[in-house]
């Protein structure tokens, strides 16, 4: 526990920040540790420029930067506490900047490969407050879609549509008179989601986040995820199991994790062979991915259409704020019903009101 001192001090921080306006999600954090782990110790002073730098998107938030990192970090020349998401968190619970950078390189700089330490950073970037929000809100996502009705019917004497063989049936004895006509109604039913997300190398500093979501709707609603590279794996039975290191299990059973990518080539795994028997008209295909396509551009589109066909409706996740325009997703305009941003929980916020 202890070695993780100063990345989850760094994560409550960032908490501290997005309280106060500021946009600090998995990427920033991320950006912040190897701004921490790249400084010498001696030099540890230029550290909160370098996070400035990282964070304040507007004049506003440039200057009010400086109150709000004295506020965390030198608590102690404020009664030695301050109010932390919602806590009170004493000066000794965390170490000071000139020890935040020792731990740092001490512990994780000289010891782990580059990839483990952004692991490790993102892993510890998610609070509890931040872990029971994302469930929340993806059974929140999980009761929209259920809400939707299927073109399946269930007995229902309430029902309003008339069952007229069954109907029928019963007039049998009655001598033809339908004394007793039998109703149906439409049957709410949960459609299947199923997520796939990009594990390639243009996506290392997004694929935490999105393993997290794609982790939590696993709970919500039993969706079945998929990451791919160069090649598709399922790792829908690693998300179940109760732990926190979601990164460490991807990483032990997809070789090349970071590597190409080859996006049509997945598609056409996932829906030929993975989810064969399964697809069905209303089912939801969530990708998670900035588009880049190292296969034939017009592959892409061939596959997905190849799922619209089967009855999916396909959803398009990307990190920042333009949609992708990559030469693969260009002729897949038509056939994606909608791109959305994903970069936070604000963001999954804002989608728990219109996805559906």
């Amino acid at each position: 526990m202890e070695h993780a001192r100063p990345l989850e001090a760094i994560a409550g921080f960032a908490a501290m920040l997005r309280e106060h306006g500021l946009k600090v999600g998995i990427p920033e954090q991320q950006a912040m540790v190897h701004a921490a782990l790249a400084l010498p110790p001696a030099r540890y002073p230029c550290l909160e420029a370098a996070w400035r730098a990282i964070t304040c998107q507007s004049a506003a938030q440039w200057k009010s930067w400086s109150a709000l990192f004295e506020q965390y970090w030198y608590p102690h020349r404020l009664k030695g506490q301050v109010k932390t998401s919602g806590q009170t968190r004493h000066a000794r619970h965390r170490p000071d900047i000139r020890q935040l950078v020792q731990e740092l390189q001490s512990q994780l700089g000289a010891t782990k490969r580059p990839q483990d330490v952004a692991s490790k950073a993102m892993d510890s970037a998610w609070l509890p407050q931040d872990l029971s929000r994302l469930q929340m809100l993806a059974d929140l996502i999980a009761m929209r879609l259920r809400k939707r009705l299927s073109r399946r019917w269930q007995d229902d004497q309430n029902g309003r549509r008339l069952d007229i063989r069954r109907t029928c049936r019963r007039s049998l004895a009655t001598g033809g008179i339908p004394l007793r006509p039998a109703w149906r109604r439409s049957r709410p039913e949960q459609p299947q989601l199923f997520v796939l997300v990009d594990v390639s190398r243009s996506m290392e500093t997004h694929a935490q986040l999105f393993l997290r979501v794609a982790r939590a709707f696993v709970a919500a609603m039993q969706s079945r995820v998929f990451v791919f590279h160069t090649r598709l794996t399922e790792v829908t039975p690693l998300l179940k199991r109760d732990s926190l290191h979601v990164q460490e299990k991807i990483n032990a059973v997809t070789a090349g994790f970071a590597g190409g990518t080859r996006i049509a080539t997945s598609v056409m795994d996932f829906h030929k062979i993975h989810a064969r028997a399964q697809l069905r008209r209303g089912s939801r295909v969530w990708v998670f991915s900035d588009g880049y396509d190292a296969d034939e551009p017009e592959q892409l589109a061939d596959q997905l259409r190849a799922l619209v066909q089967r009855g999916a409706l396909i959803d398009w996740f990307h990190p920042g704020s333009k949609i992708p325009s990559s030469a693969a997703l260009r002729p897949c305009s038509t056939i994606i019903r909608n791109f959305h941003r994903m970069d936070s929980l604000r963001d999954l916020e804002t989608l728990s009101k219109i996805l559906n």
